[in-house]
């Protein structure tokens, strides 16, 4: 019914102040609100989103599409480890690629090639894919 004030507003109102220091924009709905609050009220009990995903956010709201706003890269010195048929292969993150038995490659693919002889993706074959994108 237009013109009918909801009881709960001006309790929400003081609520929003209380946690966001001002009052809320007028548009906004009681329910809202009320979540609103008690999300913050969770963040400052629990903490609030880690780093990487407040940045991941934050690309996201700037234009950078979802897909390559998760991307992340190795970071030179990582090691992976797989094993293959009875053997353990370990591959060192370079700032220009991979080593792999004192042997530089380009891309985990190769070298998961090189390890199985069929074409994998170098990602998936070292358990890296699937869980976030990856770039190198």
């Amino acid at each position: 019914m237009p013109g009918k004030a909801d009881p709960a507003r001006p309790k929400a109102i003081a609520d929003w102040e209380a946690a966001f220091g001002a009052p809320p924009p007028p548009y906004l709905s009681v329910g809202f609100m009320q979540k609103a609050v008690a999300y913050a009220t969770q963040c400052r009990t629990h903490g609030g989103l880690s780093g990487t995903t407040r940045r991941n956010l934050q690309k996201i709201a700037s234009g950078t599409p979802v897909r390559e706003a998760g991307t992340r890269t190795l970071s030179p010195g990582a090691h992976l480890v797989r094993d293959w048929n009875g053997r353990t292969y370990q591959v060192e993150v370079t700032t220009d690629g991979y080593r792999m038995d004192g042997k530089s490659w380009a891309s985990l693919s190769a070298i998961a090639k090189h390890i199985t002889g069929t074409t994998w993706s170098g990602p998936r074959f070292f358990g890296i894919a699937g869980r976030k994108r990856y770039s190198g």
